[in-house]
This record gives C-alpha cells, sequence and structure tokens, in this order.
C-alpha cells in the first residue's frame, strides 16, 4: 500500500509492484493509465474533507483554504481514475461519532461515478483487492451473506446511503442479523463487546 503524495513516487511505487494507493487526491492521466495497466487499486476517502468543511473553526483559514483544494482535486482524480479503467475502493478515515458521517463518500462520488459503480467500490472491489473475491463483495450461492436491507433502492438514489437511520431495515454479517428494524428479521448475533455503553 502506498499513500499518495506526488505522482513521480506514485508511478515508481506501482512500477515496483505496489497494489494499493490511498489518498492520491492530485492523481494525474499518466499515474491513473499505469495503475489501470498494472491492476492497483485507488482508495479515496473524500468525505474526510467533505466532513472538514463542514465544521467552522475546525482549521485554520488557511488549512481550511487547503483542505477545498483537495476536494476538489480528489473529485478530479476520481474522473481521471474512472476514465482510465482503475479498479477504485471506497475508504473510510473518520472516528469516533465522525464515523456515521463516512456514507458522505456515495454523494460526492456520485459527481463523478454511476450508482452501480458506486456500489461496487464497496462491495466488489475491495473484495478483489483483499484477495477474497471469491467468497465476499457478491451476492450469491457460496458467498459470505454482509448485506444491508434497504427501505430504498440505492441505484435509483445513492445518496439514502447518508440516512441510516430513515432507510437501513437491517444489517447482516455473514448471515448473522446483527441490527434490524423488521419485525421478520430479528436480531441474531450477539452484541459485540465494544457495542456496549
Amino acid at each position: 500500500m502506498k499513500k499518495g503524495s506526488g505522482n513521480g513516487r506514485l508511478r515508481h511505487a506501482i512500477k515496483n509492484g505496489c497494489k494499493g494507493i490511498e489518498h492520491s487526491n492530485f492523481l494525474d492521466e499518466p499515474a491513473a493509465k499505469l495503475m489501470s495497466g498494472k491492476g492497483a487499486f485507488l482508495t479515496l476517502a473524500l468525505h474526510t474533507y467533505a466532513e472538514m468543511n463542514d465544521w467552522p473553526g475546525y482549521l485554520p483559514p488557511e488549512s481550511a483554504k487547503k483542505n477545498s483544494v483537495v476536494l476538489e482535486a480528489g473529485i478530479r482524480s476520481l474522473k481521471i481514475a474512472s476514465e482510465a479503467g482503475v479498479t477504485i475502493c471506497f475508504g473510510t478515515d473518520l472516528l469516533g461519532p465522525l464515523g456515521s458521517a463516512q456514507t458522505r463518500e456515495f454523494r460526492i462520488r456520485s459527481e463523478v461515478l454511476s450508482p452501480v459503480d458506486l456500489l461496487r467500490t464497496a462491495t466488489v472491489n475491495p473484495a478483489r483487492m483483499l484477495r477474497v473475491g471469491d467468497r465476499f463483495g457478491q451476492i450469491k450461492p457460496g458467498f459470505v451473506a454482509d448485506l444491508l436491507i434497504l427501505k430504498s433502492n440505492p441505484l435509483e438514489d445513492i445518496t439514502i446511503l447518508d440516512s441510516p437511520d430513515k432507510y437501513l431495515f437491517a444489517v447482516m454479517k455473514e448471515g448473522r442479523v446483527y441490527h434490524s428494524r423488521w419485525s421478520k428479521l430479528p436480531v441474531d448475533a450477539p452484541t459485540p463487546v465494544s457495542f456496549i455503553q
């Protein structure tokens, strides 16, 4: 894995076998084409920059301005990577109470990617990157059942993923129900210790 910080170093890492590129918000076309050709994966976490912009006073003025520039550059990098055929994965980089803002990534990326491509960034693509694509990331026989059961179709409106209180009915992991607001699908998994308050 390589955290992006300059396309020259990025190309060097890819040429030398690096398969995972993180936070490369200033990706250029030659680097994207090289990534695509070498089968490297790109994982951006654009929501971190969007979230910081929503907290006035969180960053000093100069840093807030730079943060906005980095967010816009990241959206351009996403477009460049998509057009070059790079496999894009969903990134998470928020901790604690800000973790709920991670779903904003779908809305931000929807400026560039289609809903089906967005869902692939959070399912099939990361499974392939982690080399477990033969049993994770798809809904089909023999695959691990990690599922979100939603009230609406995210292919029609990807932003529903930003409102789990309104649209999320249930969460299944490895076929066990960890969360459910649906009476016909009761919770059958033990509460993880980290969830106990």
